[in-house]
């Protein structure tokens, strides 16, 4: 079955199945689980890896489909995927560790730190405007690639792809509206080399990958990693390359263990200073409740509401969700690489989380 008729069901019909999974009486963790995965499965075609946990540690974990179609290796709950914009939230961190040591302020210019951008616009936008898609920094990447498809596999410094695509004219004013635009990134990139004064990924690995012991957490893809998918029967593969200076944005790959452990460590731990931890989790844009990185959701939880840390991720045929209760009482961790609709993945989170 291709994945176009596999979504071809309403969200509607999906969260009714799940809410009916998830109530039927006498069920433990495992069985309800396990309905609603085999649910997916039936109605989606689901592939992927599923983890529930609690305090870093997984609950249930369960693996369904193939990893690599081509070669009949089955997905593991150990398999790497592409996390796509949930390393948005990873950058955010890595930009928290900075402001902790005083190295930035997410209220100052772009140009405190890359003085030669220009300065009309580096004046009036924050790194804070950046990181919760707010800058009004126009997107001149989606522009130059229509014209020249080849720009996806062409290599650049984080200075020239902000000089060529993060620089035109402002969008609109910054701070009063939502545009979920990468080249936001590529300026928080540039930032984080400037201060460090290393190149990103040697950036990330110090503030964030290995003190937090992402041990599968990477931007290179390993022989483990699964494969993105455009359809299933026939099997198409969906290929998306990924310069560097994506890679703040949309570059990483990781685990779903990997990612039940940062969610933990930065949400519940002295990881991150209660400041930091706040300002992760405070709303920027009410209208798309957007934080700094990624998204906070209310999940309907017993007849109340249960504020979540929500990061999900979308590129190429690999799809994710990263669900943290903020009241310390569970995460979910989902990986596809189908190329699922977005809000299918998001209330399938949803069903499990309940069950965290």
């Amino acid at each position: 079955m291709s994945v176009t008729r596999r979504t071809v069901l309403t969200g509607a019909l999906l969260a009714t199945e799940m809410t009916a999974a998830w109530a039927a009486p006498a069920r433990n963790l495992t069985g309800s689980a396990r309905s609603i995965i085999d649910e997916m499965v039936r109605q989606y075609g689901f592939q992927g890896v599923v983890v529930i946990g609690r305090d870093g540690l997984p609950r249930f974990s369960h693996a369904v489909g193939s990893a690599d179609i081509e070669r009949q290796i089955a997905v593991a709950v150990e398999t790497p995927f592409g996390i796509a914009s949930i390393s948005k939230r990873l950058t955010a961190v890595a930009v928290m560790r900075l402001v902790e040591r005083g190295r930035l302020a997410l209220d100052q210019p772009i140009t405190a730190y890359l003085p030669d951008y220009r300065p009309d616009t580096g004046a009036r936008v924050t790194l804070r405007h950046l990181l919760s898609n707010s800058s009004g920094v126009p997107n001149l990447f989606r522009t130059a690639l229509r014209a020249d498809r080849s720009l996806m596999a062409t290599e650049m410094s984080a200075r020239e792809a902000i000089r060529r695509f993060a620089s035109g004219d402002l969008a609109f004013e910054p701070g009063t509206r939502f545009d979920y635009t990468p080249t936001n990134w590529f300026i928080v990139l540039g930032i984080i080399e400037a201060v460090t004064g290393t190149p990103f990924a040697q950036a990330m690995r110090a503030l964030v990958i290995e003190p937090l012991e992402l041990v599968a957490t990477t931007l290179d893809p390993s022989p483990r990693t699964a494969k993105s998918y455009r359809s299933v029967s026939p099997s198409i593969e969906w290929l998306d390359s990924r310069p560097a200076y994506r890679a703040a944005s949309g570059g990483y790959f990781s685990t779903a263990r990997d990612l039940l452990r940062f969610a933990h460590r930065v949400y519940d731990t002295g990881f991150l200073s209660r400041a930091s931890r706040l300002a992760l989790t405070r709303l920027e844009v009410a209208s798309d409740s957007y934080a700094l990185g990624g998204r906070i959701r209310q999940v309907p939880v017993e007849g109340t509401t249960v504020a979540a840390a929500w990061e999900t991720g979308n590129l190429a045929g690999y799809r994710s969700v990263l669900g943290h209760r903020l009241d310390g009482q569970g995460e979910v961790v989902i990986l596809n690489n189908t190329a699922m609709l977005q809000r299918t993945m998001d209330e399938f989170a949803e069903a499990l989380l309940r069950l965290g």
